[in-house]
């Protein structure tokens, strides 16, 4: 759960993201979000050109059935995760066009051996991560995402692979600035 104050994305008076079934508990919600994420990632995902806008495409595909700001950038509010804060929204536009400005002079990571890759892809993620330009949704944007990427650079992931909690341990440390975790974790996925 994400710590924030006076939250417009929020029902008044409780921490259940507004969504369009009006699902006031977060139970009820989180079972609505589990199940339509489940459906929209056995879809294809968006096709693009690994861009910003394609990013939030892919966020939009996955959430855009449970909340009318799907794919939209997070306004207003400022959140933090465990302590940490996110990127402040009003930089969220600057920093999100720095990135993909870069993974664009990167080459979109292609021509790298996989380690490299690895370490590449590490790093991407963890600045995207302390962006989170999302209200919600970051995390299963971000390794839709790098699916995306893996498979276009040829070094595809096997996300079947993942074990949860090592691998939320390894962007909790990406985001103190430890990416060698995460590095691991990819690693593992390829």
């Amino acid at each position: 759960m994400y710590d924030s104050i006076d939250d417009p994305y929020c029902y008044p008076g409780t921490n259940v993201l507004k969504n369009r079934r009006n699902l006031r508990t977060q139970e009820a919600l989180e079972r609505f979000e589990i199940a339509i994420t489940a459906q929209r990632f056995n879809e294809p995902m968006p096709r693009g050109n690994l861009s910003e806008q394609h990013y939030r495409q892919v966020h939009r595909h996955i959430f855009g059935d449970i909340y009318t700001w799907a794919g939209e950038y997070r306004e207003k509010v400022r959140i933090s995760k465990g302590g940490s804060m996110c990127c402040f929204p009003e930089h969220i536009p600057r920093e999100m066009a720095k990135l993909f400005n870069g993974l664009r002079r990167d080459n979109k990571l292609r021509r790298l051996s996989a380690e490299e890759f690895a370490r590449s892809a590490a790093a991407f993620l963890a600045t995207l991560n302390a962006i989170h330009p999302f209200r919600d949704g970051n995390g299963r944007s971000q390794l839709a995402f790098l699916g995306i990427l893996a498979n276009d650079v040829g070094h595809p992931l096997h996300l079947d692979r993942i074990r949860p909690s090592e691998y939320l341990a390894a962007m909790v440390g990406s985001f103190r600035g430890d990416n060698a975790p995460l590095v691991n974790q990819l690693i593992q996925l390829l």
